[in-house]
């Protein structure tokens, strides 16, 4: 797993309270990995798709329903997260923890997405427009280390 932002140093801290809020995302890649789905935040612009953790939610069944909600896409989750991370989302909002999950799904899957919310494939090897632009170079390290898994060159 990847960690971002002092996210453990975080994570310690939370578990003396609440992790409220909490939020969890999707880093969708196809079969080649050179392409990442993005979703199109009316103001975050392109981000992966995710969002709050609800009460009584997993942070993979929130990602798995936020994925669902956001792209139409019902895909398996890889077992471990991609990514553990603390994004402000807004100035008036406090810190979040978040956590990145990852998939691999087929690039011809039939999207439907939000009205408000268009998704898209983007090239992995380009930056994209977000309020994260750490994301892109972040989802690429990713992708590197499962190209190292799969010709098992992992350690």
């Amino acid at each position: 797993m990847l960690e971002f932002d002092d996210a453990r140093v975080w994570l310690e801290r939370a578990r003396q309270g609440v992790t409220d809020p909490f939020a969890a995302e999707v880093w969708v890649f196809e079969e080649k990995l050179q392409q990442v789905l993005l979703v199109r935040h009316r103001w975050r612009g392109w981000v992966p798709p995710g969002g709050r953790v609800e009460g009584g939610e997993t942070p993979r069944e929130a990602a798995r329903r936020e994925l669902l909600e956001e792209t139409g896409i019902v895909a398996e989750l890889l077992t471990e997260p991609a990514a553990v991370f603390v994004r402000s989302y807004r100035s008036d909002w406090s810190p979040t923890l978040g956590l990145a999950y990852a998939t691999v799904v087929d690039p011809s899957s039939q999207l439907r997405w939000e009205h408000h919310q268009p998704a898209a494939w983007m090239p992995l090897s380009e930056d994209w427009e977000g309020a994260f632009p750490e994301d892109s170079k972040r989802m690429r390290q990713f992708a590197a280390h499962l190209v190292r898994a799969r010709s098992g060159t992992v350690r």
